[in-house]
């Protein structure tokens, strides 16, 4: 029999460890892979995970991150504009200091109850998250806030005409709030006659099985879908388009939107009556909603040009 070295002994023992890795059990996990490549960077799943429950982190109590499909998707369009940001702020010398980091974690500590870091880490940890992780993300996300403040700095200036004539336009509603909560069901933007009528029909469903009486986070996790449950807002904070849907629909319904990004199923969960506030006390909140609303549409444009530069390829 041909004597074996050591040497070989060793490079047999671990190709047979390796095959029984990659044959291992059916259960077995694999624990990342990427989905996205943003020019030279890469996102992997575990990034979605972690942006997920850091949203869920910052938001508090209550809230619950759902790695659905169509969640995916947007949280993966979030993690390819961040890139860009990040990379474009890198490149103008934007930084996030200490004392900025602090106050943000400062705010997520407040809203979750918790003391300090020794804490924070323990809650963190959890779900499967590090302090190390959290302030990763919030320094990415301040990063991309000031680049695209950075880029819409003079924007924003509403006049006091517009001002006036919104509150015109929605003084009739006596400060009335709704409670509404959203189901969504995004489109890319390349998607194909077969993925809208998929959509098309998943909506519908959907539709069905919350009029029969199934409860809305239920069939929303069961379709995969991301669930909001926005809480009651003032009417007139709501989005033209959707406002023109919840005064026609009583509390229970549910209706289908159409947006350019694919459809928005709403229900009206309740309607409360509120006050009327005189134009004075009005116009500070408004003049703020308005200013808010334009630099997001430029900040969205901004967004939009550098993935059209950009060289994407998406792997989900």
């Amino acid at each position: 029999m041909p004597q074996i070295s050591q040497g070989k002994t060793m490079i047999i023992i671990l190709v047979c460890l390796i095959q029984a890795l990659l044959m291992g059990p059916a259960h077995a996990v694999v624990v990342d892979r990427i989905v996205a490549q943003v020019n030279d960077e890469i996102i992997t799943m575990s990034e979605l995970e972690g942006m997920a429950k850091t949203m869920e982190a910052q938001a508090g109590p209550g809230s619950k991150a759902k790695l659905g499909k169509e969640f995916q998707r947007q949280m993966l369009d979030a993690l390819i504009d961040r890139k860009l940001a990040i990379s474009e702020a890198k490149k103008r010398g934007i930084t996030v200091s200490d004392k900025d980091l602090k106050q943000a974690l400062d705010d997520i500590r407040k809203r979750n109850n918790i003391t300090d870091d020794a804490a924070l880490d323990k809650a963190l940890s959890q779900e499967g998250l590090t302090l190390k992780d959290l302030k990763q993300q919030i320094t990415e996300q301040l990063l991309q806030e000031r680049l695209l403040n950075l880029t819409t700095a003079g924007k924003g200036t509403v006049s006091d005409a517009e001002v006036r004539r919104f509150y015109d336009e929605h003084a009739k509603e006596g400060g009335s709030q709704v409670h509404l909560r959203l189901i969504n069901l995004p489109l890319p933007g390349d998607a194909t006659a077969a993925k809208k009528e998929e959509i098309q029909k998943k909506a519908e469903e959907i539709v069905r099985e919350i009029r029969q009486g199934r409860p809305f986070p239920e069939v929303a996790k069961k379709h995969g879908a991301q669930e909001t449950d926005l809480g009651f807002m003032v009417v007139g904070d709501v989005a033209p388009q959707l406002a023109e849907h919840i005064n026609r629909m009583k509390p229970g319904e549910i209706a289908p939107v159409l947006t350019p990004k694919g459809v928005q199923l709403v229900q009206l969960a309740a309607r409360r009556a509120g006050k009327v506030v005189s134009f004075e006390e009005a116009a500070p909140e408004i003049r703020k909603m308005l200013s808010r609303r334009d630099i997001d549409k430029r900040a969205g444009e901004w967004l939009k040009g550098a993935r059209e530069k950009a060289a994407i390829k998406i792997m989900l």
